[in-house]
């Protein structure tokens, strides 16, 4: 990933260093839990562990002799850890070493990853108990609908990102295993108790039954689930571009004081980070494309997935960390416009309360037709400039046969729609501190 797209904390869990101080990790844990065992000579993985130097610069001049990263890595290594060196490795083949390490890498790099989505969460929760009773329409199709209130949009949010949490996490438990079972996966050279002790010294358990690899349908797990919470980042980045159009004004992302929208319009203040934020979703989802595609290999290894795994799972990460951060700082500094909210919402003239009027007929002893007829009559006509709605109602004698002054009136009360906001808040989650 660009460097424009990189949070620091993130992209030092995907750097080469990184990768290969993690390698190093990983061939040092097999060693010694043979060492352990018997199998190597005592002291040989502490001497290895002080003398050993990872140089990245170096294993790249080597990997370009022999074509092969993991052999140039071990050849790397051996040059400052000596003679110990030749006990890396025993047993192993490279993707013991590589789906192993990729392992802790995932896991490191989904505990950030799930830190700052928890933020998220949080901000969203916050701003859903702050504005619990701020009145604001409903709008389905773009259209207005009924009145809601902005605190149950904000919660729907913070739902949605502790679902987007729960698979992640679950996930990443999947994606915790690592194998050290050889090159076909039969444990014909390590056994199944060197594997179960390497990989419990790393955090890790075993891959149950394996080839050559860890089988891909986790990572497919992975990567999906990282394009559904980028859904959800994008949903809410989307809903704050629309509440920031010029003729709905109900939200806006911040806007520092030196920051200009327009290299042409001053007067221009753009959702630049939320439409960022829904750009790049789309890399999400192509990377969980990626994943899908790798969990076919041939027989027991094939490497079509290799090349495709060391640009998706860095990248996704990195990519969602980034989208994470920048609508942390939105929902953060948000601006939200009550007046404005209110008047969009008493801008119809009252056509937001027709369903009331409609079932308040019904109620009368009218057939729904019959009654759904005139509201609709007297609705459209004030959508068109008519007749006010309310007034509109008032006037016709079919609607006056049944509803009394008070009772019509009672139809555009807006508190009758904040009713139920507390018992839907009860039925949430709180995020933890």
């Amino acid at each position: 990933m660009i460097d424009r797209y990189c949070r620091p904390e993130m992209a030092a869990l995907w750097s080469d260093a990184q990768r290969l101080a993690t390698w190093l990790d990983v061939e040092l844990a097999a060693t010694e839990a043979r060492e352990k065992r018997g199998d190597v000579p005592a002291g040989t993985t502490e001497r290895i562990r002080s003398r050993a130097r990872v140089n990245p610069a170096r294993m790249l001049e080597i990997e370009a002799e022999v074509h092969h990263d993991v052999i140039a890595f071990l050849s790397m290594i051996a040059e400052t850890a000596g003679d110990d060196a030749r006990h890396l490795h025993a047993g192993m083949t490279s993707s013991d070493l590589v789906d192993t390490a990729l392992a802790l890498q995932l896991q490191r790099a989904g505990r950030v990853l799930a830190t700052e989505v928890h933020r998220l969460r949080r901000a969203a929760w916050a701003l859903a108990q702050r504005h619990r009773r701020t009145p604001m329409v409903g709008r389905s199709h773009g259209v207005h609908a009924e009145p809601i209130t902005f605190g149950l949009k904000a919660l729907i949010w913070s739902e949605e990102l502790g679902r987007g949490l729960d698979r992640l996490q679950a996930a990443l438990a999947g994606c915790a295993v690592g194998k050290f079972s050889g090159a076909v996966g039969t444990l014909v050279h390590l056994d199944a108790e060197i594997e179960e002790t390497a990989l419990r010294a790393l955090g890790l358990e075993p891959e149950p039954v394996a080839n050559q690899v860890v089988q891909r349908d986790r990572h497919a797990a992975l990567l999906c689930a990282i394009a559904v919470l980028g859904g959800t980042l994008e949903k809410i980045a989307l809903e704050v571009r629309h509440l920031m159009r010029t003729e709905v004004r109900e939200a806006e992302e911040p806007f520092t004081e030196k920051q200009k929208g327009s290299s042409a319009m001053p007067h221009k203040r753009n959702p630049v980070r939320c439409e960022r934020v829904c750009g790049m979703a789309r890399l999400l989802r192509g990377y969980a494309l990626a994943g899908l595609e790798n969990q076919a290999l041939w027989h027991e290894r094939d490497i079509s997935h290799s090349s495709v795994e060391r640009v998706a799972f860095a990248d996704a990460f990195l990519v969602a960390h980034f989208m994470t951060h920048d609508l942390c700082w939105v929902l953060e500094g948000l601006r939200v416009n009550e007046g404005r909210m209110l008047a969009n919402l008493e801008s119809g003239g009252g056509l937001v309360h027709s369903q009331r009027v409609l079932l308040a007929l019904t109620e009368s002893g009218l057939a729904r037709d019959d009654a759904y007829r005139i509201v609709k009559r007297h609705a459209l006509a004030a959508a068109d400039g008519g007749t006010p709605f309310r007034d509109g109602l008032a006037g016709d004698p079919e609607v006056s046969a049944r509803l009394d002054a008070a009772t019509l009136a009672g139809c555009f009360e807006l508190s009758h729609y904040l009713r139920s906001v507390d018992a839907i808040f009860a039925r949430a989650e709180e995020p933890l501190a």
